[in-house]
């Protein structure tokens, strides 16, 4: 239907405003695309996360859902208004000293709605504040902070200052980012492109199996003059196929005839957004023959199957394993044995900012704007696509509105780069989110089988695992997940007798990648479930079951490897006792007096290594002074919410003994900083943060030599000149007599670090990571025995860091990834063709996520940068376990599959039921 533009007259941010827009028009693409305020963002246009909420006349709506007719004559306030004439609202500033922002999608959306609701209540309680700031979804921070900072913004809130001066590392310091995030300027990947841009729509298979054919075009650009091109599968000028791995290239531009899983891009539509919107399927020449698809890992390693791809005969693209001991030694020495085997389902990565970016040919190079986590990777994946050398790639990252391990893969690049590179036109892809559910990774489920054995003790004496992960239509990270779970399997605890072994196997369901862990929060289901079966049969307490069992620096973990420092799993332990015994206690008291609803206290631990296994993982930081004095740190470190800008930020400050205000910034860009490698695996304070210490480090001494000072003096950076205090004399640099660099630095400091680590052999015996994070958490659960349901009433979270070098991150960290293990373990499952949007797929909200406390342990790490090491996927990995264990101290029943649905639960139950009346 074509609508005729009107004059829409209205109030935006106290000013009044007219645009000709359709009155159908969302409101929300009035403020982005014509007003230009994109602080205002778009994560569904479905009314379901909230990322776009505005005040209108006062109120709170989804920008998305109001027809811009219906603004007509009335007052909208956006992020960019929200202070008026202040450079922060009370709001802004509560937000920004509480690290309520994390990635900053979301925030927008989170700040007008509690503006709405402290208009009406000054004094809102914490159920208020949930309740007002509930059709806001954020998938980063886990709610504890956001609520936080409403209270404290609230009358009677106790307000107080972050911690700006002083030495910088172990501090409480503000984001060095996070303003931008609050006032809503941050740049994402869908807030800007080159004027006269085109757009690219990709157009994708509904069949997981299928072959096709693309008729005669000619009609389709007869029909539709706003379409430049149509892009297929021969219009790719260098290879149409790219991957993670260096050996490993089968995922195509565009699919070639074959597509392997629902969602699959055949061809991209390019053009006038108008005209590439209006295309209909009915409109292409496109034909499809599906065949019946290969969803299950049963199905798939069927003698029988067909082979999804011709060089994965038997569709497994790999295997992992890892051998020590004898197992039958150790099952002689066992008093106990006990197995199971447990089940996990597909689960969505759900960032609230979808894949989004643009790509610029100039010349004989590329450039592209993207939301990415791994910038160098994304680089020579384009150079392979456009057979082009890697120099003439430059990736430029936009803020990245979430990630999780999802935007490690390449989406939109290759399409745009192909595009941009073919037309010699700037071309921009926003991915719908539809789309970026139904293509993007996901996390593999699992199918595991275990056994475990200890002696009378307690003490463990023989484990076996074996476990399927359905790594989908192409490899992805499959491999990783692979090589990385064996090693993970026995969880973080002393085994003489171990063989650990599994499988990628290929399926037509999604590609499964990277998310928050490489499988280990799946085996640690069953290396948890286990450990709880042997407290049970020893007749030990769990938590001190685990304790007697814990990896201790001088220990040998499964691979041959001897920790020799950092191993905090028992000082996790010793901090969570007390909570422990208490919750116990507190449980038992509870189900004495209540018969429907059963509270539980259970226990997880994990261990995880960081960084890449067994191989290289380096990472080289930059930090420069211009000659007009000004500090720049060149970090190629991806900050997509973790807080990487601002640790990096601090490691190096104090490691040159300079304030962190005194820096500038430049992230991730290709062309202006060195290559740290990707942000996953928990590894760039550790390896990153290493580096950016031995950048400060050598520009440090650089000053100190120049101005032939001591170890201890003091460096001031001033316009034009550096000063340097040493023993009472003061010495001057003049910066205008040095030489500058291409980058208009006259002083350039450098670090390089790559953990040293070995490869494993055939038994993967080796040293596949120089340290590991540990934790355990305690979860407290609320199961109604009637309904199924599960209710988390709280988290106890105690996480060996090594150093805190930003205890606000750490916790935002804590707290975020338990938000995301919650949903893994109670509601998280994606079915291809049925969960595709933020309605249907669930994710925790605010009335999900409990309190969490936080007991942050320093183990100190000898090789970290001031001693830390990861965070990031530790996290997440106790969480689901934990809560498993709580549902059974509730209610005796063992779950063996996730999600704990209501109705997996309540089937639970019932055989339970029926199991003891038959006693």
């Amino acid at each position: 239907m074509n609508v005729a533009r009107e004059t829409i007259s209205f109030k935006v941010n106290g000013k009044g405003v007219k645009v000709m827009a359709r009155p159908i028009t969302r409101l929300s693409d009035v403020l982005r695309d014509e007003l230009e305020l994109t602080g205002t963002k778009v994560g569904c246009n479905a009314g379901d996360c909230g990322a776009c909420t505005v005040l209108l006349d006062g109120a709170q709506v989804c920008a998305c859902l109001i027809p811009a007719g219906q603004v007509e004559g009335r007052e909208v306030t956006t992020v960019e208004g929200l202070a008026g004439e202040a450079p922060l609202s009370k709001i802004q500033d509560a937000f920004h000293r509480h690290g309520a922002a994390q990635c900053g999608i979301c925030t927008p959306g989170m700040l007008m709605a509690a503006a709405d609701l402290l208009s009406k209540n000054e004094s809102p309680s914490r159920t208020q504040v949930e309740d007002a700031l509930g059709g806001v979804l954020c998938r980063c921070t886990g709610y504890r902070k956001i609520v936080d900072a409403v209270l404290d913004t609230a009358k009677g809130g106790k307000g107080g200052a972050t911690v700006q001066t002083g030495d910088a590392v172990g501090a409480r310091l503000a984001k060095v980012d996070g303003l931008p995030k609050i006032l809503g300027s941050e740049i994402y990947g869908a807030d800007r492109a080159p004027d006269g841009a085109l757009v690219l729509r990709a157009i994708r298979s509904k069949f997981a199996s299928a072959s096709f054919t693309i008729g005669d075009l000619r009609p389709l650009y007869k029909k539709f003059p706003g379409l430049v091109r149509v892009l297929r599968a021969e219009d790719v000028p260098g290879s149409n196929a790219f991957g993670i791995y260096p050996t490993i290239k089968d995922q195509p531009v565009f699919a070639d005839g074959i597509v392997r899983y629902r969602g699959e891009a055949v061809c991209a539509l390019v053009g006038e957004a108008e005209t590439v919107a209006a295309i209909t399927e009915e409109d292409l020449p496109l034909t499809f023959f599906p065949s019946d698809p290969l969803i299950d890992m049963d199905a798939a390693l069927d003698a029988r199957a067909r082979a999804i791809h011709h060089s994965k005969q038997g569709n497994v693209l790999t295997t992992g394993y890892v051998a020590k001991g004898k197992l039958k030694t150790g099952y002689k020495a066992a008093a106990h044995v006990v197995e199971g085997s447990w089940r996990t389902r597909f689960v969505e990565h759900a960032y609230i900012e979808p894949e989004a970016g643009f790509a610029e040919r100039k010349g004989e190079r590329i450039e592209i704007t993207v939301s990415t986590q791994t910038p160098y990777m994304d680089r020579d994946e384009v150079a392979h696509v456009l057979g082009i050398a890697p120099e003439n790639v430059r990736i430029i990252p936009s803020a990245c509105g979430g990630g999780f391990g999802g935007k490690l893969d390449m989406a939109v690049q290759p399409m745009i780069a192909v595009a941009a590179w073919v037309l010699d036109r700037p071309v921009k892809c926003v991915y719908t989110r539809p789309e970026s559910m139904a293509s993007s990774t996901k996390r593999h489920p699992a199918e595991i089988s275990a056994k475990a054995a200890c002696a009378k003790d307690g003490r463990l004496v023989a484990f076996e695992f074996h476990g399927d992960f359905n790594t989908g239509a192409y490899a992805s990270w499959g491999p990783t997940v692979a090589d990385r779970v064996p090693v993970h399997a026995t969880g973080p605890y002393a085994v003489p007798h171990v063989q650990a072994s599994s499988r990628a196997v290929h399926t037509n369901a999604p590609p499964s990648g990277a998310f928050r862990g490489f499988g280990v929060p799946q085996a640690a289901v069953a290396h948890e479930g286990l450990m709880d079966l042997l407290a049970e049969a020893a007749d030990i307490d769990p938590l001190e079951f685990r304790r007697i069992n814990a990896l201790r620096a001088g220990d040998e973990t499964a691979t041959g490897q001897k920790l020799e420092a950092s191993a905090g799993l028992v000082k996790c332990l010793d901090a969570l006792k007390s909570h422990w015994t208490r919750a116990r206690a507190e449980a038992e008291t509870y189900n004495e007096r209540s018969r429907r609803k059963r509270h539980g206290v259970g226990i997880g631990c994990m261990w995880y290594g960081c960084g890449n296994t067994s191989i290289s993982n380096p990472s080289t930081m930059r930090v420069g002074v211009s000659a007009d004095g000004k500090l720049t740190l060149y970090n190629g470190a991806v900050d997509i919410g973790q807080g990487a800008n601002t640790i990096m930020t601090q490691i190096c400050a104090d490691a040159l003994g300079v304030p962190v205000a005194a820096f500038g910034l430049v992230m991730g860009d290709t062309g202006r900083t060195a290559d740290a490698g990707k942000t996953s695996a928990s590894r760039q304070t550790f390896v990153s943060g290493k580096a950016a210490e031995l950048a400060g480090r050598d520009l440090r001494d650089q000053i100190l030599k120049r101005a032939n000072a001591g170890p201890d003096a003091d460096i001031e950076l001033m316009p034009g000149k550096i000063i340097v205090r040493d023993g009472g004399q003061e010495h001057e640099i003049d910066l205008a007599t040095l030489d500058a660099n291409d980058g208009g630095d006259v002083l350039t400091g450098e670090g390089y670090f790559d953990p040293p680590t070995t490869p494993l052999d055939e038994n993967g015996q080796g040293v596949p990571y120089a340290t590991y994070g540990f934790a355990a958490q305690i979860a407290v659960v609320e199961v109604d025995i009637e309904l199924g349901t599960v209710r988390v009433g709280r988290i106890i979270a105690a996480h060996d860091v090594g150093k805190a070098i930003n205890p606000i991150q750490v916790e935002g960290q804590i707290q975020g990834g338990v938000a995301q293990g919650i949903g893994m373990a109670l509601m998280e499952e994606y079915v291809p063709g049925m969960t595709e949007n933020l309605h249907d797929y669930l994710i925790p909200t605010f009335g999900d996520v409990p309190d969490i406390d936080c007991l942050i342990i320093e183990d100190e790490e000898p090789l970290g940068p001031f001693g830390a090491k990861g965070i990031g996927e530790p996290a997440l990995i106790p969480t689901a376990p934990a809560i498993l264990g709580a549902i059974y101290h509730a209610t005796g029943v063992r779950l063996a599959e996730l999600p704990a649905t209501p109705d997996r639960v309540k089937a639970a139950l019932d055989a339970l039921a029926a199991e003891t009346e038959d006693e």
